[in-house]
């Protein structure tokens, strides 16, 4: 077996280069030191790691050298040093500076069936800050201006928010355009098809799907939204948090 490889061995170093041969060679004598430094397993330090990872970028045949570590084990601290590389620079961002959350509030419509298979909408409103449902309404017939007319009821006497959060439903149109800026509020708009980017609403939605609507059987508006305001009373007195570590809005 060893004079197979020995054999193998001087076929690959004829057939290789000048540049391959000098390349593979200071990879052996990097690996050489690493021996040579402590009886029993070899110790790895940094800079060795670094110039392994810079090795595999800048030559192709990296692994034929390769004795005291795998293949994969090179990878590995690439896929560690990318990890790193992004924590890094996540933490040394510049840009605009993060909005408060007490500045926050987001919207967003949600469906429930009712006995005869109407067609039920729920309007939220949700303000970031504690988790609070600051608003809501239900409605068979959804129009244009309505979601306008729930934001100026949702904040009276000057209690509107710096910014709303909101996806890019048709509903929202020039009427609630109109009604949120004469309120002082800014739209963020999110990207479509991306509720991810409208979480915290989208979070409280499931939430009363799960634990109050999935489990009921609607018949009509004034039922449904009997049943949300006694599920808000509870959401907002009784219903732990984790967010909030583990109290209620």
């Amino acid at each position: 077996m060893l004079a197979l490889r020995a054999i193998a061995a001087v076929f690959r170093a004829i057939f290789k280069t000048r540049a391959d041969l000098m390349v593979e060679n200071r990879a052996l004598r990097q690996q050489l030191n690493v021996l040579r430094r402590k009886a029993g397993r070899p110790r790895l330090r940094n800079q060795d790691r670094v110039f392994w990872l810079w090795l595999a970028r800048s030559w192709g045949s990296w692994r034929d050298s390769l004795i005291v570590v795998k293949p994969e084990t090179v990878v590995r601290w690439h896929r560690h040093g990318f990890k790193y590389h992004w924590t890094w620079k996540s933490r040394r961002r510049r840009g605009r500076p993060t909005v408060p959350r007490e500045d926050l509030v987001s919207i967003d419509f949600f469906t429930v069936p009712t006995i005869r298979f109407r067609i039920l909408f729920v309007f939220v409103v949700l303000a970031h800050a504690r988790r609070r449902i600051l608003h809501f309404n239900v409605t068979a017939h959804p129009t244009a201006a309505g979601p306008g007319r729930q934001i100026v009821e949702a904040f009276p006497w000057e209690t509107a928010p710096s910014y709303l959060i909101r996806d890019r439903d048709g509903i929202y149109g020039n009427d609630f355009t109109r009604c949120v800026h004469s309120l002082g509020i800014k739209q963020v708009v999110t990207a479509r098809r991306s509720p991810w980017q409208n979480g915290y609403v989208e979070r409280v939605i499931g939430s009363i799907r799960r634990e109050c609507t999935d489990h009921i059987i609607v018949f009509n508006e004034n039922h449904l939204r009997r049943l949300l305001q006694s599920y808000l009373r509870y959401y907002h007195k009784s219903r732990t948090h984790l967010s909030l570590e583990k109290a209620a809005p």
